[in-house]
């Protein structure tokens, strides 16, 4: 999966053009969350999003990606990711991921956020910090160095700890980012033979571990994008964009640079600005 295909490597000003377009990224996922409410459309959340990225004078990687229609990717419970926003309405209780992406002078910014609608169930809240967990864990990895295999490795190793029953999805993972949304090197959010390329300054990634209350196994729906369970399991997804430079991480996508979920692996944000 890792195979030998280049990986971009970015500059000082790269990263700090990615950490513009990043902020667009928090941004959105702000105006989203505080959107989120019993009774509203899925549609809604997309034109809320759509107003942030215009006001902030960025492209949308998301619209037309392949097709896809929307500004952001809606996922709601048993939906693992590439949910399209449409007349779907939200209920107290649900589960919700949105997937959102920002281009601001060719370089690309990509996070992802799981919520619940209203109060939510203990277990959904439970999986949802777990998942949390884990993309720290992943991000965190990184700081070590080696080869990017490590994020899988504490990813697999963080969902572990937190609850057995937990499935991972294999089928969807990580990648490389910068001038373009997805590019090399693959990151995995499982333990792999698959070492993967050695981590150094330059890297930039999107780690985005994808986890269900069941087995994890996915199916794609007639439309052609919304991957759910097949279970029928909920599931959370979670991501950021990362920089790796010689000064140490920079979470592009997190407003604090990543001091919150960095803090309890003992580290902190190396931000270049």
């Amino acid at each position: 999966m890792f195979g030998q295909r280049r990986v971009e490597l970015k500059s000082r000003e790269h990263i700090k053009v990615m950490r513009r377009a990043g902020l667009v990224v928090a941004d959105i996922h702000d105006a989203v969350r505080a959107a989120i409410a019993p009774g509203v459309r899925t549609r809604a959340l997309n034109d809320v999003a759509a107003t942030v990225l215009e006001e902030a004078g960025a492209g949308s990687n998301f619209l037309g990606y392949h097709g896809f229609p929307g500004v952001i990717c809606v996922s709601v419970n048993d939906e693992v990711v590439h949910g399209i926003p449409g007349d779907r309405v939200l209920a107290d209780g649900d589960v919700v991921s949105v997937d959102a992406g920002a281009v601001i002078d060719g370089w690309h910014g990509d996070a992802a956020f799981t919520a619940v609608v209203g109060e939510g169930a203990p277990s959904d809240r439970a999986l949802i910090a777990a998942t949390e967990s884990a993309l720290w864990a992943g991000i965190a990895a990184l700081a070590g160095g080696g080869r990017l295999g490590v994020v899988g490795d504490a990813v697999e190793a963080s969902v572990d700890s937190a609850e057995p029953g937990y499935g991972i999805v294999r089928e969807y993972v990580g990648h490389g980012i910068g001038t373009a949304m997805h590019q090399p090197p693959d990151v995995l959010n499982y333990r792999s033979g698959h070492r993967g390329p050695k981590i150094r300054p330059g890297l930039c990634v999107a780690i985005e571990p994808m986890i269900a209350a069941g087995t994890g196994e996915t199916r794609v729906l007639d439309d052609d994008w919304t991957v759910v369970t097949v279970d029928g399991s909920r599931a959370a997804h979670v991501e950021h964009s990362v920089a790796v430079h010689a000064e140490g991480l920079w979470v592009l996508t997190a407003r604090d640079g990543g001091s919150a979920g960095l803090a309890p692996h003992g580290l902190a944000p190396a931000p270049l600005d």
